[in-house]
């Protein structure tokens, strides 16, 4: 039986007209209501004709997470008088209620791409929701992109629905070409802002790290909130290891604490969104699997930590995990709307009002800051390699790309072109990281479909801190495990070996399978011991093991998940395996590299023959007689690396090269470019032969540099005769003296004693330029600087001469120096 008036009562349906016009005019439409509207639940059962009459369609709704899709699933079937199954079914990954009369079906995200990539035309599929999609999950985009193209291409026919929570619906407008955006209002009730921050300080959050003090705040939180308010309390938290701490520090309240996150249990969930029975009040400590999507009944207070989680990828260093983060100012609103779904509420805000406008408006894009080797997988086989057809929000930043394609080619999954293979086809088929899907392919062919298909499981969801930093270790408690977490390992498994059932089942002991496996699926982070707990990664990065683990006496590591703290140049180890150096080997065989290696290190040429992992070397041997073309590459190397400063730099190569500075700088061309970089890129002009026949640094030093810049004038157009012409070493000054021009400054700069320049009545010039004259004392003293001697004369002499006049009286002072003589002498010298 339809329950007609829980329908009635839904806020939404006064939007459910325009929605409908909106479809049936241009078949795509952006639907904007708040939490707690009925958007993820009326919506679907309308446009599939099961609610509010209309023809029977075929409706499939896409939520991000597993949890929103079996509750929204559930419900409909509930507001239908039915059980999920019948007409309203769900599918996450490794579970699936549908049935032969289910026409609207509750989908992950992940779970409709893997459905677009098998059958692109969605048959017999009349609309497609996507909910939630200001999230901006990856996935989400993903499907979104893919469903334009298969509107535009082969179904025009297809429905599309853009849901949003927020207001922010204008850019998912602009990308559906201008669609409709339909507009419900909510029934909100007033919700009541606490700020209620930390008495003292706090740390700010780093990787996965949380100030412990920050966590007891919150507690101390809950506590007041319950003591202050009725109904049940929902407190945001940023991950299942803050919900187990606070959730400890709970103990003893007057209430009910439930644990909310993905990994909960399904019965913990159903729980929950079942809400309170026998007037016992509840805590739900949750992350942000709460935020949308889901209405827990009888909440009226809202504990927000203002932490959340969000992918973060370090390229560099091959590492990537989530990351905590101060949540956005949209993430704080929809928290705080689920205090008022029901009735008034109130929301403790755990931070300070002013720190509130300093929060970023909305959470970071997933595509702009997650790894991107699934997407690029997912582009791939879509047809569109670099992803540049498909309509996106954001585009995937290039380096995110580039390193995605590396991790593809290197996995097997795409060609040189970037085009997917049949094994990657294959692997985007798993539902797993291109990583973890090449790790159970190859890993099953040596170990046994069952072993890899278990070590895989781990690998996809990091078992609990409790199962240790031990791989091995943390398997053998799965398989005997009777927690939440082993549960779905279990399950996993069986999904898993599915795909390579019939895989003989190898042999040899689970340590050393567990270890190969891992190392297949992260090549790069399989690590050498260098020492105390500390190994080098193949790729690089160092890492180190905790105090106290049991694998700090292994020689190498497959490392499964690491993170890098805070001011650490080393990542921490979190989850690895004990390996040996021939799986190393194998694992890492395209890191591989063996032969000569000539390059600068330590102030010099090093030659070896060497064979390493990538960052690894496994084998070195001098090398006596190195090919002279690789010797030449170090010394450039050298270069690069300490300056021109290795070659021999006398008074006059300096200025050598300042007074062809100087030329280039004023009249271009032919003068050569001899800066830093210029010369650099010029050494096969102007160093050779020399450099050719050098092999260590010694012999750089041998090599005069002012007679190799003289290579680089332009003797060929005869312009190289000029240079004493046009940049001269030494001006004659009116007394005879020789002066040198220094062309180190931004002007030629001529310093010289005033009486010398006596009768002079322009500035002296080089190459049109006017010298700077820096006019001395008869002792050698700064007196006066001009750029113009006409100007000093007439202007500026004056006072200067009445100074000198005092302090130098033996020598001749005129009052009109531009008809005396020059002298560099006394008067009485003179006479």
């Amino acid at each position: 039986m339809i329950r007609t008036d829980a329908l009635d009562q839904l806020p939404v349906r006064t939007a459910v007209p325009a929605l409908e016009r909106a479809l049936d005019d241009r078949g795509v439409a952006v639907l904007c209501a708040p939490p707690g509207t009925g958007k993820t639940t009326l919506v679907p059962l309308v446009l599939a004709g099961l609610a509010g009459g209309g023809p029977v369609r075929r409706v499939v709704v896409a939520e991000p997470r597993r949890i929103a899709a079996r509750a929204a699933a559930r419900r409909m079937a509930w507001l239908i008088g039915e059980r999920a199954g019948g007409r309203v079914g769900f599918t996450v990954r490794g579970e699936r209620v549908v049935g032969r009369d289910t026409v609207v079906e509750v989908v992950t995200t992940g779970v409709l791409l893997q459905r677009l990539q098998r059958d692109q035309e969605l048959a017999g599929v009349d609309a497609v929701i996507i909910d939630e999609c200001h999230e901006r999950h990856l996935d989400a985009d993903t499907v979104a992109a893919f469903l334009l193209d298969v509107r535009e291409a082969i179904r025009p026919d297809l429905r599309l629905v853009a849901a949003s929570a927020t207001t922010d619906a204008q850019g998912w407008a602009r990308l559906l070409g201008d669609a409709p955006v339909v507009e419900a209002q909510g029934v909100s009730h007033p919700v009541e802002v606490v700020w209620a921050p930390p008495a003292a300080p706090v740390r700010p959050p780093h990787g996965t790290r949380v100030d412990p003090a920050l966590l007891t705040h919150v507690a101390a939180t809950v506590r007041r909130a319950l003591a202050e308010r009725d109904g049940d309390v929902l407190c945001f938290l940023p991950g299942v290891g803050e919900i187990g701490r606070v959730a400890g520090q709970l103990a003893g309240v007057a209430a009910e604490v439930f644990q909310v996150h993905g990994r909960a249990p399904a019965a913990v969930q159903d729980a929950v969104l079942a809400g309170s029975s026998g007037g016992t009040r509840r805590v739900v400590l949750a992350t942000s699997v709460a935020e949308s999507s889901l209405t827990v009944p009888g909440v009226r207070v809202v504990v927000d930590s203002g932490l959340a989680r969000e992918p973060r990828t370090d390229h560099a260093r091959g590492l990537s995990a989530l990351t905590t983060v101060r949540a956005s100012q949209a993430a704080g609103r929809q928290r705080a709307g689920r205090a008022g779904r029901e009735a008034p509420g109130a929301v403790y805000r755990c931070w300070a009002q002013a720190e509130d406008g300093r929060l970023a408006r909305f959470p970071s894009p997933e595509i702009k800051v997650a790894d991107l080797a699934a997407f690029a997988l997912q582009a791939a086989c879509w047809g569109d390699p670099d992803a540049s057809g498909l309509a996106l929000l954001d585009p995937p930043p290039a380096g995110a790309m580039g390193a995605a394609r590396e991790v593809l080619t290197a996995v097997g999954a795409v060609d040189a072109e970037g085009r997917v293979t049949g094994r990657g086809v294959r692997m985007s088929r798993l539902g797993l990281h291109p990583r973890l899907a090449r790790a159970l392919l190859d890993g099953a062919a040596e170990v046994g479909g069952r072993r890899a298909a278990e070590v895989v499981a781990l690998l996809s969801e990091e078992p609990p801190r409790e199962y240790g930093d031990d791989l091995a270790a943390a398997l053998r408690a799965a398989r005997r495990g009777g927690d939440g977490y082993a549960a779905r390992w279990r399950q996993e498994v069986r999904r898993l070996s599915s795909f390579v059932e019939g895989r003989d089942e190898g042999s040899g002991p689970d340590d050393a399978a567990v270890g190969l496996v891992a190392a297949l699926a992260f090549p790069e982070r399989v690590a050498r011991a260098r020492g105390e707990g500390a190994f080098l990664m193949v790729s690089g990065t160092g890492a180190q093991l905790r105090d106290g683990s049991g694998l700090r006496s292994a020689p190498w590591l497959a490392v499964a998940v690491a993170d890098r703290p805070a001011h650490s140049a080393s990542a921490r180890v979190r989850l690895a395996a004990v390996v040996d150096e021939d799986t190393a080997r194998v694992a890492a065989g395209h890191l591989r590299f063996a032969g000569e290696e000539v390059h600068w290190a330590g102030g010099d040429v090093v030659a070896r023959r060497v064979e390493r992992l990538g960052a690894v070397e496994l084998s070195v041997r001098p090398l006596k007689q190195p090919a002279p073309e690789l010797v030449r590459g170090a010394l450039v190397e050298g270069l690069r690396r300490e300056g021109l400063g290795l070659l021999r730099w006398t008074r006059e190569s300096e200025q050598l090269r300042e007074r062809l500075a100087f030329l280039h700088r004023e009249l271009g061309e032919p003068w050569p470019d001899v800066s830093r970089d210029a010369l650099l890129e010029r050494t096969g002009q102007w160093l050779e032969p020399e450099l050719s026949r050098a092999r260590r640094r010694s012999d750089l030093a041998r090599i005069d540099a002012g007679q190799s810049l003289r290579r680089l004038l332009p003797w060929a157009t005869g312009e190289a005769v000029r240079l004493d012409e046009l940049a001269p070493e030494r001006i004659e000054v009116p007394s005879g003296s020789r002066i040198r021009v220094e062309y180190g400054g931004a002007q030629p700069v001529l310093a010289v004693k005033l009486q010398e320049l006596f009768g002079l009545r322009e500035t002296p010039r080089v190459a049109g330029v006017p010298v700077l004259v820096h006019l001395l004392s008869p002792a050698g003293r700064p007196a006066a600087v001009t750029a113009d001697l006409a100007s000093f004369w007439r202007d500026g002499y004056r006072a200067v001469r009445a100074e000198l006049r005092g302090r130098y009286p033996k020598h001749p002072w005129p009052e009109d120096p531009t008809t005396v003589e020059a002298t560099r002498f006394t008067k009485r010298a003179r006479q």
